[in-house]
């Protein structure tokens, strides 16, 4: 189990039963992002596992080098919110192809504000997917690409009470010891038709286009492996704002 860390991370689900009987404890998150898993493991949340993709069989994902790591924190927290009259689309170009999703400005204003002012300042160009969790969630957002890392700030939304984190829903990765609703740059798309995550994390957004291409990448990792492991090197190549 990793140390605590003071940067953003997620949470790690409870631990699969047989390695609680085996007297493994679940791992922890961290503040900073000290356990790339900030959210649980997704091993006892009865989620099912998502079929194979074509596209990940095929092997649709272009081979590429794993990107040199950023510096850990450094970034100043943007203020400006976003208008919650107006659309705001983040688009994902990964080696795997390209998604898309809508931010959720309502539910958390100052988390996208954060999250919009990091993609302006390109700030997720060439960071990794550092945790794919097949059935569960593919997380990514860390500079240092290990998990442990963020942008030096954090920002809080506290999720509605009945919020759901199903199928495209993306949402901010936090530590165990963080109040509900804490971020930094670490997110996670929901690959599970229903996680079934309590209302702990802050809402970021949900997909709208290349929900294929999520479940694609969703399939790069070994279900056992609590840790997320990818089984090959997904990079957000390119990341961008867009508004409507």
């Amino acid at each position: 189990m990793r140390p605590l860390l003071a940067l953003p991370a997620v949470r790690r689900l409870a631990v699969p039963a047989l390695l609680a009987l085996a007297a493994i404890a679940a791992g922890c998150g961290s503040s900073g992002g000290s356990d790339t898993s900030g959210i649980p493991d997704g091993s006892d949340t009865g989620a099912a596992a998502a079929p194979t993709s074509t596209a990940a069989a095929t092997g649709a994902c272009k081979q590429v080098q794993a990107p040199a790591a950023k510096k850990n924190g450094g970034q100043t927290k943007p203020t400006t919110k976003l208008d919650p009259a107006k659309t705001y689309t983040v688009t994902v170009q990964t080696n795997c192809g390209t998604f898309a999703f809508t931010l959720n400005v309502k539910d958390s204003p100052n988390t996208t504000a954060a999250f919009a002012g990091l993609v302006q300042k390109g700030f997720y160009d060439n960071l990794i997917f550092h945790r794919i969790v097949p059935g569960f969630v593919i997380q990514g957002g860390d500079p240092t690409g290990t998990g442990e890392g963020g942008p030096g700030f954090s920002t809080v939304d506290k999720p509605p009470s009945d919020a759901k984190y199903t199928l495209g829903v993306v949402a901010m990765a936090k530590t165990q010891n963080e109040k509900p609703g804490t971020s930094g740059s670490q997110f996670f798309v929901v690959t599970a038709d229903d996680s079934q995550l309590p209302p702990d994390y802050a809402l970021l957004g949900k997909v709208t286009k290349g929900i294929g291409v999520v479940q694609a990448i969703g399939q790069l990792g070994d279900p056992a492996d609590q840790q997320g492991t990818p089984s090959q090197t997904v990079v957000m190549q390119k990341v961008t704002l867009s508004q409507s």
